[in-house]
């Protein structure tokens, strides 16, 4: 695991303590979850899981059948000269 030094302002550093010997865990472990927690959130964020992109595009056709729709522009590519 590479080694990483940063620099923290002395009250979060001594939250960081607090926690970690309250968790009974290295201060390093407290930093590494708090970072793959941050992580998670802004990826999660970014990227909206599958059903999260169904919601908000449910009902943005609003020109007919959208199945008929899509077979009528396979038609049109089967029936090229």
């Amino acid at each position: 695991m590479p080694r990483t030094i940063i620099n923290l302002d002395p009250e979060d550093k001594r939250w960081l303590d607090r926690e970690a010997r309250a968790r009974h865990v290295p201060m390093t472990e407290v930093v590494r979850q708090a970072v793959r927690a941050y992580r998670v959130r802004v990826e999660t964020q970014s990227k909206p899981d599958l059903m999260t992109a169904l919601d908000h595009t449910s009902g943005i056709w609003h020109k007919g059948d959208g199945l008929l729709h899509q077979q009528r522009l396979r038609d049109e590519w089967n029936h090229r000269p």
